[in-house]
């Protein structure tokens, strides 16, 4: 085992109000400057929605990720030998592809040097802008109201907005982006319209910033070495001094969190406040945290089992992600750790990582499209919609006959049901469907994201029991076992999630630049190379 540490971050988005502090925080902090305006390091998206780039999760038009490669068939349908764009070969050392970058790489970012398709376009963003505020200030007295019209940053000319950085705001652009939204698509016609009727309709906020993959697209795409994943803590970082603007790391990022900075000529990226983690102070975003939804820990994994797990079939991605993350008590573990050079700081708290325990112990987290193979560090506790009565099709005499004569009967066939017993509905009646968060954080697979929101309906329904008492402790503790949950797990969970103190939820060692790779060796002659390069001569840490 080749045992290392990895910084990660869990979001609850249950918690998440959409304040979008988050954002706003990092951009005062590291965009606020010529060149960064559309920049928006960590952005907070309303789903459904088409997301900040427009549709970034859509690889038929941004050829970010990686892919499967056939056997013997390399990137570019060329065998394997001699293919540049091929990173990971088959474990069974018959030199035959099983990743490749999409859309990026040595031979197609040669072709693409000059001209690259694959790069999104500022109106995939949108154009900056700011307003006149001086006007209403400095204009003249007359009988009119003045106003502070917006103006763009870029030609400074009169503009109209059609768009920001933290998209569907709220669903005020339900009509031109939340229906265009890629998470849709395997959905049923009658689910896509059920979503968007105003009775039904649901949605909840997506936070996003850079993942800091453990198999970083980025990292393999850039022609200069620029790109590298720091030894001691797995932040990915772009070395600026090396950069050369290529912007194969744009089209490489299939999450589009790597920025090109038209000022400096220089790629850009979230650094998840490297210089606050080493100072013991937590990253900016989650410092500003309202709903206190983030979640900072320690991950301990093995990267002698990246790419197996990064060419994992599509519907093992998933296990495979999680495999890769490794029990810190696990004496076996802690010895290779320390024999890898992990400080002991570091292994006390994987112990106490919520990470750990979001993603691992109680399994709660999933990450966020795992299709695109770059296994993303960080990870989400998938939203429980609605926090209402279930809602079916029934005619009022039937409604009469349910819910009683005191209840108000609308002109329609909805029932709305808020008897007690069925407070927090069905996970099958829900009116946000499974599958389209399955398609987020599953790769499709309904059951690994009903499994998750299993436990949290199990939750709600034990600590209705114990604090208000109108359920049965019957149906609580059938809930718990239901959801492959103890009494002892359950308030553990609540804990964390609804009473954790700061402590709790950041957990982050000492900082060990000793134990940096970029101080053993130069991290340039790791260039085309995913992360380290699976194993491709590494140092061992602290020796």
């Amino acid at each position: 085992m080749d045992i290392r540490s990895q910084i990660s971050m869990v979001f609850h988005l249950d918690k998440c109000i959409g304040c979008h502090t988050c954002s706003v925080a990092c951009k005062n902090i590291w965009t606020d400057r010529k060149g960064a305006e559309y920049m928006w390091w960590n952005n907070v998206e309303t789903k459904p929605g088409t997301g900040y780039p427009s549709k970034w999760e859509d690889q038929d038009i941004y050829k970010g990720g990686w892919e499967k490669a056939k056997s013997g068939n390399g990137a570019n349908g060329s065998g394997a030998k001699g293919n540049g764009d091929v990173i990971a070969t088959s474990a069974a050392g018959d030199g035959s592809p099983t990743i490749h970058l999409k859309g990026a790489g040595k031979k197609k970012g040669l072709g693409n040097i000059f001209h690259n398709p694959n790069l999104p376009v500022i109106d995939d963003y949108y154009e900056p802008f700011t307003y006149k505020y001086l006007n209403l200030i400095e204009a003249p007295a007359g009988d009119d109201q003045p106003a502070a019209r917006p103006v763009s940053l870029i030609t400074g000319e009169p503009m109209d907005i059609k768009m920001g950085p933290n998209w569907d705001d709220d669903l005020s652009g339900t009509p031109d982006y939340a229906r265009n939204d890629p998470n849709l698509e395997n959905l049923s016609l009658e689910e896509q319209a059920a979503m968007f009727e105003l009775e039904k309709m649901a949605f909840f906020y997506l936070p996003r910033m850079c993942n800091h993959c453990l198999n970083p697209a980025c990292v393999a795409s850039c022609p200069s070495g620029a790109l590298y994943k720091r030894g001691e803590d797995g932040i990915v970082l772009v070395n600026q001094d090396v950069c050369r603007g290529w912007r194969m790391c744009v089209t490489a990022c299939p999450y589009k969190k790597t920025y090109y900075n038209w000022q400096t000529g220089k790629s850009e990226k979230c650094i998840l406040c490297f210089p606050r983690i080493e100072a013991g102070l937590a990253p900016a975003c989650m410092h500003s945290c309202v709903g206190r939804i983030r979640y900072l820990g320690v991950i301990l994994y093995d990267a002698d089992r990246i790419e197996a797990a990064a060419s994992a079939n599509e519907e093992d991605l998933v296990d495979a992600h999680m495999d890769i993350m490794l029990d810190p008590f696990d004496p076996e573990v802690i010895a290779a750790a320390k024999e890898n050079g992990v400080a002991d700081s570091t292994i006390r708290s994987a112990q106490l990582s919520p990470t750990y325990k979001f993603v691992k112990e109680w399994g709660m987290a999933l990450p966020l499209h795992t299709e695109f193979r770059t296994m993303p560090m960080l990870f989400y506790v998938p939203p429980l919609l609605p926090v209402m009565a279930s809602l079916s099709k029934m005619n009022n005499d039937e409604q009469a006959k349910k819910l009683g004569s005191i209840t108000k009967h609308w002109n329609d066939d909805w029932l709305y049901d808020t008897s007690t017993e069925e407070l927090w509905g069905t996970i099958d009646e829900t009116r946000f469907p499974l599958q389209y968060m399955a398609n987020l954080f599953s790769n499709g697979d309904v059951e690994k994201v009903k499994s998750r929101v299993v436990k949290l309906m199990a939750i709600r329904i034990y600590r209705r029991w114990k604090t208000v008492g109108d359920i049965s402790e019957e149906k609580a503790q059938q809930a718990l076992k239901d959801a492959g949950l103890t009494e002892k797990m359950a308030d553990a969970i609540y804990h964390l999630t609804a009473l954790a103190s700061f402590e709790d939820r950041f957990v982050i060692p000492p900082s060990h630049r000793e134990q940096a790779i970029e101080m053993m060796e130069y991290t340039g002659d790791k260039k085309g190379s995913s992360g380290f390069g699976f194993k491709e001569g590494t140092a061992q840490r602290g020796l």
